[in-house]
């Protein structure tokens, strides 16, 4: 194996790892409390870490027009603001385990919108893949309602889904957004940074019209989780796309997909089990969704 390809391998495995550790941190962050406030340090520890990074590697050309400014700027509200809010309210409802898998369902959304608004190609890969991650999601929802209890109709497993289903879309339509821009010629750091700069102002702005902000941050309950979540999903960002830039994508992508895999077995191995509830159809779904996310992303 190649130097260079050794490398994307083991910055995709770090990639995961840190994405995977990012939820089950989410996780015990939102535990009895809710999810504002771990949204707004994640998103504050990114812009934090990226946006220096960017200023001083690209200075003093960003290469940053303004079509491209805009469609980062529209990824990171519907990607790092919307998506992120889905996500971290669905680990508080039904836990990292369940979420993150049906969150890798965001691959099918992204290959649908990239066949529709880009006009690429429908191969027999993407169908299987999309095949499975259905399949997978019924597993997963079959799971949850026996894990409810009798006393829960499918109403109510139907509507524990919508949260990680809704991250799936917006997680999904990020990538169209970041497309554009990249393909204009601005970098990835720059784009991240204006991503960044783009969910917490808005992010922001929506808490101050409801009342809340930055005021009493440092007594956040479940504070140093969140810092974790915050350190964990910058760099998780920063290794996948460093993952990208140094291996294949037929490499990268199938190792950076095993983070559901991954929050199981940390969830078995750490959590308490009135947080995290892994059966054996949660495993099997969520290994069907994997299967089917690695095909539909990889395929082309």
């Amino acid at each position: 194996m190649e130097v260079v390809h050794l490398a994307g391998v083991l910055l995709a495995v770090l990639a995961a790892g840190l994405l995977a550790t990012q939820n089950i941190a989410v996780r015990l962050a939102t535990d009895g409390t809710g999810v504002s406030r771990a949204v707004l340090i994640v998103m504050a520890i990114n812009l934090g870490v990226i946006g220096p990074a960017a200023a001083i590697v690209h200075f003093p050309s960003y290469g940053l027009s303004w079509r491209a400014a805009g469609a980062f700027a529209t990824a990171g509200v519907v990607g790092l603001v919307l998506g992120r809010v889905c996500m971290y309210g669905a680990i508080k409802s039904i836990g990292a385990s369940r979420t993150t898998p049906l969150v890798s369902a965001s691959t099918f959304v992204t290959a649908l919108l990239a066949i529709w608004l880009l006009g690429e190609s429908v191969t027999v890969p993407h169908g299987i893949g999309i095949v499975l991650i259905v399949f997978g999601i019924a597993a997963i929802a079959w799971s949850t309602a026996a894990d409810a209890g009798r006393e829960a109709s499918w109403r109510d497993v139907g509507a524990s889904l919508v949260l990680p289903l809704g991250a799936a879309f917006f997680i999904g339509v990020e990538p169209i957004f970041v497309r554009v821009g990249l393909d204009d010629g601005t970098p990835v750091l720059v784009g991240l940074a204006v991503m960044m700069a783009a969910a917490l102002a808005s992010y922001l702005a929506y808490l101050r019209i409801r009342g809340g902000g930055l005021a009493g941050i440092a007594a956040t309950p479940n504070l140093r989780w969140c810092l974790v979540a915050g350190v964990t999903s910058t760099f998780g960002l920063l290794s996948y796309f460093a993952a990208l830039r140094a291996a294949p994508v037929v490499v990268a992508i199938p190792l950076i997909h095993t983070a559901p895999l991954i929050v199981i077995a940390l969830s078995v191995a750490f959590l308490p089990q009135r947080l995290e509830r892994v059966t054996l159809p949660l495993v099997v779904g969520a290994a069907v969704v994997v299967a089917g996310a690695i095909l539909v992303s990889v395929s082309g």
